[in-house]
């Protein structure tokens, strides 16, 4: 399976490579419950379409087990860089996790452009930030037009939020040049 082809079941189905069947079930069919075709406030036939086919591969105990196989070969393949994924110095100070989020946004879609787009689930655990602040800064960022939700569901950064992420990538490379004593510029 090439890697643009490659679709990450958990993440479509929000749920982690460790959920048990009983999980898997239960949240198949919730969400195909919210995006049936039929239903007209939430309905989706592309997004219904892909979460039938995660359920039907991560059902089955065999399915699964080779799926997993082709996971871990994906995640290994495309795993962010830990430098992108620390820990924030001050947990939970806004500006930093949006700019964390924004970071990793950016390396996936710079990373794989058919595929640019992140899960909640793997968000939060990239990011470190817990779910319930994490819906506050996806709903921020989105709000002001940094980021989107693609049609199956994940997180994707949009041009303006990569003009963001390169101005504070620019300001961060600027706060780290200092004027020596004949007025010339060093890296500190």
């Amino acid at each position: 399976m090439e890697p643009s082809e490659f679709k990450d079941y958990y993440e479509i189905l929000e749920i982690s490579p460790n959920a048990n069947s009983d999980t898997v079930d239960r949240v198949f069919r919730y969400l195909a419950q919210r995006y049936h075709p039929d239903i007209q406030d939430t309905g989706n036939q592309h997004r219904f379409v892909e979460i039938v086919k995660a359920h039907e591969t991560l059902r089955n105990p065999e399915s699964r087990a080779q799926y997993d196989i082709e996971y871990k070969k994906y995640v290994g393949r495309y795993a962010i860089a830990p430098e992108v994924s620390r820990e924030p110095e001050a947990p939970y100070e806004d500006s930093v996790i949006q700019e964390k989020l924004l970071s990793l946004l950016y390396v996936k879609r710079r990373r794989n452009m058919n595929n640019p787009g992140l899960g909640n689930l793997e968000l939060e655990r990239l990011s470190g930030c817990p779910r319930e602040f994490l819906e506050f800064h996806l709903w921020y960022l989105k709000e002001k037009g940094l980021i989107s939700r693609l049609d199956n569901g994940l997180m994707s950064i949009t041009a303006t939020g990569v003009d963001q992420s390169n101005q504070g990538a620019k300001r961060s490379r600027a706060a780290k040049f200092l004027t020596d004593s004949r007025g010339g510029l060093v890296m500190a």
